[in-house]
């Protein structure tokens, strides 16, 4: 019988060439030490830190993974999870992460800006639960709106804002 259940998710974790942890989020009943989760991390860094695949089978649960530079995304499912939702997941959160760090998906951009890449994980994966699937929706949800351009009027804008604000409505006339 198959497990027909919302709760996809086990685990979201993001760790640098060193196997330390960046960032990790643990879902689900079975509730595991900070001793074991880092057990875990360090044994799924070992044997995934050289492989060229994007999914593997590790302590009975499927590991999805994508590296860049000098930082590894993990997505732990159970046995009998999909890998291509998974995948659409891991894809997805890793589009929106490197959408928001304008293409620059390192550690230290990552460190720089840990508050948006939780903000987007928390936009993509409630509780176990995958939200959304699409990366756009979640950078829009996620993304900071331009403080300098939002309803301020003339009188009280700098001169750059009141140029660049002109010279955004021109364009936009421009493009009609």
């Amino acid at each position: 019988m198959v497990n027909l259940s919302l709760y996809s998710i086990k685990a979201v974790i993001l760790l640098d060439a060193e196997g330390n942890r960046v960032l990790a989020k643990y879902y689900g009943t079975e509730t595991t030490s900070v001793k074991q989760q880092k057990l875990f991390e360090k044994g799924l860094f070992d044997k995934t830190k050289r492989a060229q695949g994007e999914v593997i089978l590790y302590d009975n649960q499927v590991v999805l993974y994508r590296s860049n530079i000098d930082i590894f995304f993990y997505v732990v499912g159970s046995m009998e999870e999909n890998e291509l939702i998974l995948l659409s997941m891991l894809n997805a959160f890793y589009d929106a992460v490197s959408t928001l760090l304008r293409y620059q998906v390192e550690k230290r951009s990552i460190m720089d800006n840990l508050d948006l890449v939780i903000l987007c994980l928390d936009e993509t994966v409630d509780g176990g639960i995958i939200l959304e699937t699409d990366s756009n929706a979640i950078v829009s949800r996620v993304s900071k709106p331009r403080m300098d351009m939002v309803d301020i009027p003339f009188s009280e804008q700098t001169l750059m804002q009141a140029y660049q604000s002109a010279k955004d409505k021109f364009a936009n006339q421009l493009l009609r």
